[in-house]
């Protein structure tokens, strides 16, 4: 009935619209050839007004996946490179969480995995949010750091790769059902930097879901019983997450187009040095407020993906 009640409401904004446009039609025809500069101004107005309507409902078409809607878990993956991408992982993570802050989206570290020297190997954050697996999605895929390294003496360039998935966080229907038999739960002692013990209790799990071998562990929280949660809604997420990309591969089949996932897929390159540009590699969109990107200035880069995504995710049929 909730998901009747907003498709009805979208219609009816969409049928409003096209009422509208129909009556600045009928007036064009009227006032053609007459010397109203009052009918003229309210013209001009009203079709502004209904032109920057339009740019916001053309936007919300790309929040039409079946997801979309719902909060967002991010996991980030430093790559091969030692304590230069450890370092890039940890930089992406506190761009994630400022962006979250602008949105005022409540985000929150459910594990997080630090590196030996600096940085981090891996972090996952749970965002909520109207919308935020929607806005989230465009960031998955490799992201490209370049640099002068603050880790070498020399001072050389050096280039590095994290990986960021987006899981969307599975409903509350419990739409994925999870056999208890066919997970090994396991607990240890969370660690710090350098291996140090965090916690003297055994509070941190690991979920190995034998099927698909797919592992999730948290860590964050002091409570055991926390973290098995927090790990059963990741390990939800990434079965959901798996099911959309054994439908987009059959889509791709269908439509006769590859598909690039996990370390191939590089989608966005944040070059420091010799000069200062982030560039997004689907839309070509750029900008050289690096610093300003790496703050959480995200949106100009979501927006254009998912501009870029309307009308693109249409199924085939047949």
């Amino acid at each position: 009935m909730k998901r009747a009640a907003a498709l009805r409401q979208r219609v009816d904004t969409w049928r409003g619209i096209e009422a509208r446009a129909a009556d600045l039609l009928a007036l064009v025809e009227l006032a053609d050839g007459e010397d109203d500069d009052a009918l003229a101004g309210d013209l001009t107005r009203d079709t502004g007004g209904l032109e920057q309507e339009l740019d916001g409902l053309e936007f919300e078409l790309a929040f039409s996946g079946p997801y979309d809607e719902r909060n967002a878990i991010i996991a980030i993956h430093a790559g091969a490179g030692g304590t230069e991408s450890q370092d890039w992982a940890e930089m992406l993570l506190r761009m994630y969480l400022r962006w979250c802050e602008r949105r005022r989206f409540p985000a929150e570290v459910i594990d997080l995995m630090p590196g030996e020297e600096a940085g981090i190997k891996s972090a996952t954050i749970e965002v909520s949010g109207q919308h935020a697996y929607g806005y989230l999605k465009s960031e998955r895929g490799v992201h490209r750091l370049v640099r002068l390294s603050p880790f070498d003496s020399a001072h050389a360039r050096h280039t590095s790769f994290a990986l960021v998935e987006v899981l969307p966080e599975a409903g509350d229907a419990a739409e994925v059902k999870i056999n208890p038999d066919d997970i090994r739960v396991d607990v240890f002692r969370a660690s710090g930097h350098g291996g140090q013990n965090v916690q003297k209790n055994s509070t941190a799990i690991r979920i190995t879901h034998l099927p698909t071998n797919i592992v999730v562990t948290c860590q964050n929280e002091r409570s055991q019983h926390r973290n098995r949660e927090s790990a059963m809604r990741v390990l939800e997420a990434r079965l959901i997450e798996r099911e959309l990309e054994r439908h987009a591969e059959e889509q791709a089949k269908i439509k006769g187009e590859h598909v690039s996932a996990g370390w191939s897929n590089q989608i966005r390159s944040y070059v420091l040095h010799p000069y200062k540009m982030v560039k997004d590699h689907r839309t070509g969109f750029e900008t050289s407020s690096a610093a300003d990107v790496l703050e959480g200035d995200l949106d100009a880069f979501i927006q254009a993906y998912l501009k870029a995504q309307v009308g693109a995710d249409v199924e085939v049929e047949g």
